[in-house]
C-alpha cells in the first residue's frame, strides 16, 4: 500500500525538518517555503493532506488557503494551519475559509500525530 502524501508548508528549514523527522517514516512529505509554492505543489501533486504555516514570505497561509479552497483538485484536501500566533481573529478566519484544524508552534510530536492520523484514516 502507498505512503499517504503530506505536504509540509513552511519558511523556516528547521520546522520543516523537524516536521519532516516526526512524520517521514509514516507518510510520504513533500515541502514548500512559501504560500504560492505550496498552491502549485498541492495542484501538481494532489498530497492528502497539508500542513501549512500561516506567516511566510511572498503568499501568506491566509492567502494560499484561499487560493487553495478556490481550486477544484485542492478544495477537499485536509488542511492544518501551524502557527505561533493563534490570535482569536485569524483562527476564525482561517475556520472560515476552511481550514480542517490548527497546531500551534512548538510542535507537539503526540498532537501533531494524532491530529494527522484523524484526517488521514
Amino acid at each position: 500500500m502507498d505512503k499517504k502524501r503530506i505536504l509540509l508548508v513552511d519558511d523556516s528549514d528547521t520546522i520543516l525538518v523537524f516536521e519532516k523527522l516526526m512524520l517521514g517514516s509514516l507518510y510520504e512529505t513533500l515541502t514548500a517555503k512559501n504560500g504560492r509554492l505550496a498552491l502549485e505543489t498541492a495542484l501538481k501533486e494532489k498530497p492528502d493532506l497539508i500542513l501549512m504555516d500561516i506567516m511566510m514570505p511572498e503568499m501568506d497561509g491566509i492567502e494560499s488557503l484561499r487560493a487553495m479552497r478556490a481550486q477544484e483538485t485542492t478544495k477537499k484536501i485536509p488542511i492544518i494551519m501551524v502557527t505561533t500566533k493563534s490570535e482569536k481573529a485569524r483562527v476564525e478566519t482561517c475556520y472560515k475559509l476552511g481550514c480542517s484544524d490548527f497546531i500551534n508552534k512548538p510542535i507537539d510530536k503526540i498532537e501533531l500525530l494524532t491530529k494527522v492520523k484523524k484526517f488521514l484514516n
